[in-house]
């Protein structure tokens, strides 16, 4: 895994939590917690991370990844601000992911190894999204997609029909986009 989202776990964790909060992820851990953005790293050092944020924290792991990859989105719009331009909700931006943002991310990281999605219109006007990785970090998609709703001033209802983490063999989000006050 690239060390760009270790960093941006620590970002986070740093920014809503404070440095004392991520040292102590860091050594209920038990690691060393020194990422570059382009380093590889084992899989299983973040999920050590994630399992020592969910202690630390008192949430359950795939809250700790909601966690991240909602606050994320700030400081990736802050990072990349030409992945978030022309875009006036987080449903056209989420529709993005494959086509666009993964392909950049492609080239920014070379090697990194980056999740599969898939796209359709639900009857009742929903994106649904299919996510597969054998990462199995739905979480954190999740957190992405509440993260980019929230930069757009929008609210997400997000259903997790089918799960990897539950047997299934891919995810399938049904995402429903409203602006806020709507």
């Amino acid at each position: 895994m690239k060390g760009i989202l270790f960093n941006v776990a620590e970002e986070v964790v740093t920014t809503a939590l404070g440095d004392h909060v991520w040292e102590d992820i860091l050594e209920t851990a038990g690691v060393g917690g020194a990422y570059t953005s382009l380093g590889n790293y084992p899989d299983e050092e973040l999920a050590r991370l994630v399992a020592a944020g969910a202690t630390v924290l008192d949430m359950s792991e795939s809250d700790v990844y909601r966690f991240i990859g909602e606050h994320a989105i700030p400081l990736l719009v802050a990072r990349y601000p030409v992945f978030f331009e022309g875009h006036t909700s987080g449903r056209s931006f989420v529709l993005t992911l494959n086509q666009i943002i993964h392909r950049e991310v492609m080239k920014l990281y070379p090697g990194a190894y980056v999740p599969e999605f898939q796209f359709s219109e639900g009857a009742d006007g929903a994106v649904v999204i299919g996510y597969s990785s054998p990462r199995r970090m739905c979480a954190l998609a999740e957190g992405f997609i509440r993260g980019s709703a929230a930069h757009f001033d929008e609210t997400v209802a997000i259903g997790h029909a089918e799960c990897m983490l539950e047997g299934a063999e891919a995810c399938t989000l049904h995402c429903m986009f409203e602006p806020i006050g709507a």
